[in-house]
């Protein structure tokens, strides 16, 4: 079968309004993709059957003026955390195998097949969606698409959304992200990754890990991509074009406090470079630290809100099949198990404040920078023991999960060079301010092309 360089959703769509390419050719070259390499490791079910059928009929349908919509019979892919009528929904996990299939699919998976795309199947993730790491014992880990030979983290905890983007399995897929779950994989993968406001868009039918801080976001490879998911999953009938925004007189806010500490030269350079290419193009970097965010882990020091409400959904499921959860993920979510209504509530008003002292410091600035996670791609064998686990499971969340804490909008943009370790660079806009954020990204993500 010929292989197609269609790289974007844009390029899909043109090609199949221009006759070019038939939706079945583009779903047939993607089950190609993922019955070969990490294809097997990045699914966890894979919808052969129905993603033909689909795209058969969104042919058809463009066939007589009726498709939906011009993204009709393009091939996406959705993480195992959602709710598909007839599935289980597993999370990434075997403890679940007796539960009862979904009885109704999660509205942001419905909008997107009300617009014609075709959902190829369901892609691995930490079980449960408790880890930045990737890795998972039940259906195996993806590898980061750099140095495989070594056998690299993807990052998580949406690793087979972030690895099938990645290869071409389709041409983006949904993650979740509570703690930076789009990002830390789109940073260790080299593709794009977004964080919405967490209000703009339902997470009803998709499995919580914590209802205060789940995110539904893309992860694809351009910005244009997920933008065109995001808004369809936020419920617009209609895509609007990205503006193309002049990046001349912007104002950045540079973090510095937290998010650079242990920061590898692996990631340093080609964030200085990114920086760099921002300041010549015309923008206006003002270095900042925000002190507020050096209280956030001792306000979730007992477990926090991550915990106390993985907790609070797992109880039941932990006393009947403790046993077949990851030892390492149980442990995390038992945190929970310790943490009292009042500390419960202190976490809560302790966060409203920092979110308003950083939304007065952070007001003067069109979006604030930091390298998405310190670190190059670790080793999947470097986390084999739990300590290590641990200690680099926290660097990788470590930055993303400031704008989860923070209730903001997010995206890790690709800065390295072909060749180089992958590194994201990452900015963080005002809460509901997704539409400028986006619109930024994307004049970064021209800039970081040249």
């Amino acid at each position: 079968m010929p292989r197609h360089e269609f790289q974007t959703i844009a390029d899909a769509a043109l090609a199949l309004e221009t006759g070019s390419v038939t939706a079945i050719a583009l779903v047939e070259e993607a089950l190609a993709r993922m019955a070969e390499g990490e294809g097997p490791t990045v699914f966890t079910a894979v919808h052969a059957k129905s993603a033909r059928d689909s795209a058969l009929a969104m042919d058809q349908l463009r066939l007589v003026g009726r498709h939906p919509s011009r993204f009709a019979g393009i091939p996406i892919t959705i993480k195992d955390l959602y709710d598909e009528a007839g599935h289980i929904t597993q999370a990434g996990s075997i403890a679940r195998d007796a539960s009862a299939p979904a009885g109704a699919t999660a509205p942001v998976v419905t909008r997107l097949q009300r617009q014609g795309f075709v959902v190829l199947g369901r892609t691995n993730m930490t079980e449960f969606a408790f880890s930045g790491l990737g890795v998972n014992p039940h259906y195996g880990t993806p590898k980061s698409p750099w140095d495989r030979q070594t056998g690299r983290l993807p990052g998580g905890s949406s690793s087979g959304a972030a690895v099938a983007a990645a290869d071409g399995m389709g041409f983006g897929g949904l993650g979740t992200d509570t703690g930076g779950s789009c990002r830390i994989p789109a940073a260790l993968c080299g593709v794009v990754g977004f964080k919405p406001t967490a209000r703009r868009v339902p997470i009803t039918g998709v499995l919580p890990l914590s209802p205060s801080l789940d995110s539904v976001g893309p992860l694809a490879r351009s910005v244009a991509c997920c933008h065109v998911l995001d808004a369809i999953i936020a419920g617009a009938e209609e895509v609007a074009v990205l503006p193309e925004l002049s990046l001349a007189g912007l104002r950045f806010g540079v973090l510095h406090n937290v998010v650079e500490e242990g920061m590898e030269g692996e990631v340093a350079q080609p964030y200085a470079r990114a920086l760099a290419l921002l300041e010549a193009a015309g923008a206006r970097l003002v270095d900042i630290t925000l002190p507020e965010l050096e209280r956030i882990p001792g306000i979730n020091a007992k477990g926090g809100l991550t915990a106390s409400e993985a907790y609070a959904w797992h109880r039941e499921l932990i006393a009947s099949d403790g046993p077949r959860y990851d030892p390492r993920i149980l442990k995390r979510i038992a945190r929970g198990e310790h943490m009292s209504a009042a500390d419960y509530l202190g976490v809560v008003e302790a966060r409203a404040g920092i979110i308003a002292e950083a939304a007065a410091h952070t007001a003067p600035f069109d979006a604030v920078l930091c390298p998405t996670v310190p670190l190059a791609p670790p080793a999947i064998a470097a986390v084999e023991e739990e300590s290590e686990y641990n200690r680099i499971n926290m660097l990788l969340l470590r930055n993303t999960s400031i704008a989860n804490f923070l209730d903001r909008c997010a995206i890790s943009l690709p800065c390295h060079l072909p060749g180089e370790a992958p590194a994201g660079l990452m900015l963080m806009g005002e809460a509901m301010g997704d539409a400028k954020l986006l619109a930024i990204a994307a004049a970064v993500e021209r800039l970081l092309e040249v």
